[in-house]
């Protein structure tokens, strides 16, 4: 498997993968919106024997907290072909993400998804609930990893997500 940074080239297939993923073409869409808005700090594809079978997207946040502002990423949207579900493609597309922010200065990052998924990364509810957002509300679907330990220890604050998202709401 070969993680990679997406190219105009895989754009279309994006769009497709998402739509398998969700049904729907609103992720695929949002995605789009983000490109155009310039909101992008990493957008990643898995490729198996040179298929392009999924994909991860990080956009910037804007970070307040009591202790000052915060380099944040949006982990969202995640997808991956459903005949390539539950073979690791996820899994790898995180850990190289995550990576890839913490080499690039981001210090939080936050997701809405499974909360039986991404705690294995060390996403935590309880760092999401101070950092208050419209998903904040959401439960322990709302979580938080800090990239820079201790990052969120001790402060609260907001975030705010890119203009795209709203169309989710």
């Amino acid at each position: 498997m070969l993680i990679r940074e997406e190219t105009p080239a895989d754009i279309a297939i994006i769009r497709d993968i998402n739509r398998q993923a969700f049904g729907g073409d609103a992720e695929g869409q949002l995605i789009d919106a983000l490109r155009a808005s310039g909101d992008v700090v990493l957008s990643l594809v898995a490729q198996v024997d040179g298929e392009v079978v999924g994909h991860l997207l990080f956009s910037r946040l804007q970070a307040e907290t009591t202790g000052g502002k915060i380099k944040a990423a949006a982990l969202a949207p995640m997808a991956v072909t459903p005949d390539f579900q539950g073979r690791g493609v996820g899994t790898a597309l995180v850990e190289r993400g995550l990576a890839l922010c913490r080499e690039r200065g981001y210090t939080v990052v936050v997701v809405l998804g499974h909360p039986d998924y991404y705690p294995r990364f060390g996403f935590s509810s309880a760092k999401g609930q101070a950092l208050k957002s419209p998903y904040s509300e959401l439960g322990a679907a709302y979580m938080a990893l800090e990239l820079v330990p201790g990052a969120l220890s001790g402060v609260s604050g907001s975030i705010r997500y890119p203009e795209p998202f709203a169309s989710l709401a």
